[in-house]
């Protein structure tokens, strides 16, 4: 029969400590586990989008318009390499999240993005070529 000895005992409470780290850390990012919180403004000629996307680079960052939606995803992927006290960690995460929006009457030449301090701002001008407003007489 093998020695049974809990793992604590024999390494210490690193198997304890590795556990707790994985058990407060979020497998994914913040952006990625819980989705992306926007908020979304009309204006007479144009929408304008926010959206937070913390702790990700703008290269990790798309967006698209494509037949009436508008599409931002983000995909993320890092590797952290940790060495300490006879022991070595690696990990490595994966995540993606997107969210699709309906944008009827857009005009997609125009549409433009920045992303700064964690938030993207999308600015998404109307069609020209559609009516907004219109009164009707009463007759």
């Amino acid at each position: 029969m093998f020695n049974l000895v809990p793992y604590q005992n024999r390494r210490g409470r690193e198997i304890d400590t590795l556990f707790d780290r994985f058990m407060q850390d979020s497998f994914f990012t913040p952006a990625a586990s819980s989705g992306i919180k926007v908020d979304i403004k009309e204006e007479e000629d144009k929408y304008l989008l926010e959206a937070e996307i913390p702790g990700v680079k703008k290269e990790q960052i798309k967006v698209d318009y494509d037949k009436n939606y508008l599409t931002i995803s983000v995909e993320q992927q890092e590797e952290i390499n940790e060495e300490k006290d006879h022991y070595i960690c690696r990990e490595r995460r994966m995540g993606k999240t997107s969210r699709t929006f309906q944008a009827k009457d857009i005009d997609p030449d125009g549409i433009e993005a920045a992303y700064e301090d964690g938030v993207l701002k999308v600015t998404l001008p109307k069609s020209k070529e559609i009516q907004r407003k219109t009164s009707i007489d009463i007759k």
